[in-house]
């Protein structure tokens, strides 16, 4: 495998092209831009780690009038419009701001983050005090604001102050480029502050966008449209750019021809099914994309380790409690779906891209809007299904394995979680007196409640009845050698002096029940599966399960 200099975490595009990092050429997306001139405001939405922070780089250094970039673009695809490049290149005063690192379990604490941000902002722009032209009234808040002191009012209205101030300075009207603008909203919606940073922010978006004589345009990305908000009601000439209805499809993730030739060039085409099954997926309007991210660490990693199995690198960076809380809302009512889902099929689901963040847990229906548009899901393509479909509803799918091990990880998570706080005391008084018949009630009740997947294979049901017992106290082992075999499942009341052994069989029909029931007693038995614990326990008990998707028996036999 070839050596590629892989920029995994650097999403400045400056030091990327400096640097000599390998770079997959989305210099396109310039020119799309331009020549919707008429649009004002352009709002990209798109899931996380899709590349949108690396785009606003790109695009800063192309207009900005304090660079010189033509050594940056040399080589890509948007020097080829010589015409474009003359009237464009570092011919605009350009701001870049990025709000996706302002979090805060308080609103104060959320609120102190982006003064500072704004403060490190107009740190860059010192030299416009410099100008007989600018107001000295404007000059002395600006010198406030950038010491960090700014209240709620000047805070709110400080890129609207800094867009006039550059309009003044250099006689030309301001390209500003908002990066995910909505983390502060979603950071707020959770921990409790919604409202508080929603009357910043909105205030900051309509002094900014909104019949601003100091602005030539602006480009805005995030992972929702909240248009309800008001954050854009007003603006003009404003195009919203989704995952459903997208003309820059192919300039936030990596196509497949983009990904065969960063396979070709890093000589790993051996690598090409594998990247497509865990990576692969997406569907953003008429592209199917990757995510590049992940592409990119798997690569890295790759490099190192060319054994190295595939990875859930969106694990460990992406919000995932969405799906914790989908969960926690939606409870049973979701069940059929997830396990739909978790069996590699679809749903069909009303999707609504203008949602709000204090909203979301409001419908079950938002919070499947919010798994497709923040990428834990994708839509099914319109020549994949089949099925007829009425305006806004989508044939929904997880898009790879990497997502599904993610749902997966969440759902099991979820199970262990509640089936601690449910009370199991009448389950566990029926183990250790042999009552099977209150067991099998007891055992089918949780089971209902589960969420299955695997198709109800052996690991499900193996994984079931671990969880029971599982942190209620009970020391569980699984699969461990016994007498002359592997017993399923061993439950131990150490204190108490007492185990449980659990053999499970899997019924193919519900017919075979009670006979697999007994199959599983008499596998304890001729395996002699009770034998190691006779010197050390005082009461062995032992049972024989059988499973049949949600169902289960229980048969009780005398330990040996």
């Amino acid at each position: 495998m070839k050596k590629l200099n892989l920029p995994v975490g650097i999403s400045d595009f400056e030091k990327i092209r400096e640097n000599g990092y390998y770079y997959v050429d989305k210099s396109g997306l310039i020119s799309e831009l331009l020549e919707r001139e008429t649009a004002e405001v352009t709002l990209i939405t798109r899931p996380r780690r899709f590349g949108k922070t690396l785009g606003m780089s790109m695009l800063a250094n192309f207009f900005d009038v304090r660079k010189d970039s033509s050594r940056l673009f040399d080589g890509l695809e948007i020097m080829g419009n010589r015409k474009l490049c003359e009237r464009w290149m570092n011919q605009c005063p350009t701001i870049l701001f990025s709000l996706k690192d302002i979090d805060g379990l308080t609103f104060s604490n959320a609120y102190n983050q982006m003064q500072m941000q704004i403060a490190n902002l107009y740190k860059e722009y010192t030299y416009l005090l410099d100008s007989d032209e600018i107001d000295p009234d404007d000059k002395n808040l600006f010198l406030q604001i950038k010491a960090g002191n700014a209240n709620e009012v000047q805070l709110s209205r400080s890129l609207n102050l800094l867009m006039r101030m550059m309009h003044r300075y250099y006689k030309k009207q301001v390209v500003l480029l908002l990066d995910e603008y909505d983390v502060p909203i979603a950071k707020a919606s959770s921990n409790g502050y919604y409202a508080q940073m929603m009357e910043i922010v909105k205030t900051m978006m309509s002094t900014s966008l909104k019949d601003n004589p100091s602005l030539r345009f602006a480009v805005i990305t995030g992972c929702l449209k909240i248009a309800k908000e008001s954050v854009f009601t007003g603006t003009n000439n404003f195009v919203s750019d989704t995952i459903t209805d997208s003309k820059l499809n192919e300039y936030f993730g990596f196509t497949q021809e983009e990904v065969s030739q960063i396979l070709k060039d890093a000589d790993a085409m051996e690598k090409r099914d594998c990247i497509k099954e865990w990576y692969d997926g997406y569907h953003f309007g008429d592209f199917d994309v990757y995510c590049p991210w992940d592409v990119m660490n798997y690569l890295f990693d790759v490099q190192k380790n060319p054994n190295i199995q595939p990875a859930s690198y969106w694990k460990n960076t992406s919000d995932n409690a969405i799906i914790r809380s989908f969960i926690d809302y939606a409870g049973s009512s979701i069940t059929k779906k997830m396990e739909t889902l978790l069996a590699g099929g679809a749903i069909f689901q009303r999707v609504d891209e203008n949602l709000t963040y204090d909203y979301l847990h409001s419908s079950e229906e938002n919070l499947w809007s919010v798994l497709y548009l923040t990428g834990y899901l994708t839509k099914i393509r319109d020549m994949e299904n089949s099925s007829s479909l009425s305006d806004g509803t989508f044939a929904l799918k997880i898009p790879n394995k990497e997502i599904r091990e993610i749902f997966e990880t969440t759902v099991m998570k979820w199970f262990d979680d509640n089936a601690k706080s449910w009370d199991r005391g009448t389950l566990f008084h029926a183990v250790w007196n042999g009552d099977d018949k209150v067991l099998t009630e007891e055992m089918s009740k949780l089971l209902r409640k589960t969420i299955s997947y695997h198709d109800y294979k052996e690991d499900f049901y193996h994984a079931f009845l671990a969880g029971i017992f599982a942190g209620a106290g009970y020391e569980v082992e699984s699969n461990k050698e016994h007498g002359e075999g592997r017993s399923d499942v061993v439950v131990y009341d150490s204190v108490n002096g007492r185990v449980a052994i659990f053999e499970a069989k899997y019924s193919k029909t519900l017919q075979d029940m009670t006979e697999d029931c007994k199959r599983a007693i008499r596998q304890i038995s001729d395996r002699m599966y009770a034998k190691d614990f006779q010197d050390d326990y005082d009461q062995i008990c032992c049972y024989g399960i059988s499973f049949y998707k949600k169902r289960c028996m229980v048969m009780c036999a005398e330990g040996e």
